[in-house]
């Protein structure tokens, strides 16, 4: 299962109403100008977001979008169902081998749990500490 920009985006959107919660409404034009992102597509991603409960929008001249659940209760499972649709590594028919359709249904069930378990809050307050999962090679 790839994310695509719906799903990476999106998130972003989440997560900058989740580090201002509690603030007020945030415009999307602020969110598209600080991570350069374009405000007509962050408007496209609002909508099924808003549709689905998990932002509010407020209108007016200060107005724009908040949580509408504290950033401790949103996962990044629900943001991504929302965007992405279910989640599924790849898709299988009842007629496939049972030892591959094992597999599949492991990974999306891992995939699932760990989206599950990450809420906004904790995206909002990792700190790297120095860990790096990425391979340095030289020649």
């Amino acid at each position: 299962m790839k994310i695509s920009t719906k799903g990476r985006y999106g998130l972003t959107i989440m997560m900058e109403l989740a580090t201002r919660y509690g603030e007020g409404p945030v415009s999307l034009k602020s969110i598209a100008q600080r991570h350069d992102l374009s405000e007509h597509y962050l408007e496209q991603l609002i909508a099924p977001l808003r549709n689905s409960g998990l932002v509010k929008s407020i209108r007016g001249a200060y107005g724009g979008y908040i949580l509408s659940k504290p950033p401790q209760e949103i996962t990044s499972g629900d943001i991504i169902r929302v965007l992405e649709g279910p989640i599924s590594p790849v898709e299988f028919t009842e007629e496939e081998d049972p030892a591959k359709r094992y597999l599949w249904l492991r990974i999306r069930d891992s995939i699932s749990s760990v989206l599950e378990s990450t809420t906004l809050y904790d995206l909002i307050t990792y700190k790297d500490e120095g860990r790096s999962d990425s391979y340095m090679f030289y020649i």
